[in-house]
C-alpha cells in the first residue's frame, strides 16, 4: 500500500512500530555523540518529530531505520554546529602548514560532487572515532566538541589532568592517521 493511500490511523500505527523499534538503538547512537543526556533527548524527539512530519505531509519513507539514523546524524551535527561552530578549526585539527580540517574539507559551494565528498569524508572521520577506545572518543568529543577544560573533566570523573592529555593526544594521533589514509585514497583515485 502507497503512503498516500494511508489513513491517519495506519500512518499513527506505522509511526509509534518505528519508534518501538528504533527507540533503543538510535537512543545508543545519539547518546555515544552528544553527552549531555538533555541535548541526546531532545535530538532523539527531533528526529521523531520529523518522521512524523513526513509522513503527515505523505512522503513515504522507504528505508525508516536508515532514514532516521541520517537525520540523528545530521541534528548531531547541527548541535555541534550551534555549541562550537568553528570546533574543527582547533588546534587538535591543524596540520603543519596550518590549515584546518574545515579547510581541507571540499566546500559545499562546489556543487554535487564536493558535497558528497566533504559527506563522505565526515562519516569517515565518524568511522575512525568510533574506532577509538571509549574513553579517547569521550576525552576528544569532551574536549574538542564540548569545550570543556581538562580540568573540569579530571574533576568530574577523578582521572589524573596527565591521564586525560593522554587519552586525547592518542586519539588525535589515531584520527590524523586515518585522515592520512583517506587522504592518500583520494589522491589514488
Amino acid at each position: 500500500m502507497a503512503a498516500q493511500e494511508w489513513t491517519i490511523a495506519e500512518q499513527d500505527q506505522f509511526i509509534a512500530e518505528a519508534i518501538e523499534q528504533d527507540t533503543p538503538r538510535l537512543r545508543s547512537f545519539i547518546g555515544k555523540r552528544v553527552f549531555d543526556t538533555g541535548d541526546a533527548e531532545d535530538i532523539l524527539q527531533d528526529v521523531f518529530y520529523e518522521l512524523i512530519q513526513t509522513y503527515r505531509i505523505m512522503k513515504p519513507v522507504e528505508q525508516v531505520t536508515a532514514w532516521l539514523y541520517r537525520v540523528a546524524r545530521n541534528r548531531i551535527t547541527d548541535l555541534f554546529r550551534k555549541q562550537k561552530p568553528a570546533s574543527l578549526d582547533e588546534p587538535a585539527f591543524t596540520d603543519k602548514d596550518g590549515a584546518t580540517l574545515l579547510d581541507l574539507l571540499p566546500s559545499e559551494d562546489d556543487g554535487p560532487d564536493a558535497i558528497y565528498a566533504r559527506t563522505l569524508l565526515l562519516d569517515s572521520l565518524d568511522d575512525a572515532l568510533e574506532e577509538l577506545p571509549e574513553e579517547q572518543r569521550e576525552v576528544f568529543l569532551a574536549h574538542e566538541l564540548e569545550g570543556r577544560s581538562f580540568k573540569e573533566m579530571s574533576d568530574e570523573t577523578g582521572t589524573s589532568i596527565n591521564t586525560l592529555l593522554s587519552r586525547k593526544r592518542y586519539a588525535v594521533l589515531h584520527l590524523r592517521r586515518r585522515l592520512e589514509e583517506i587522504n592518500r585514497q583520494f589522491v589514488q583515485e
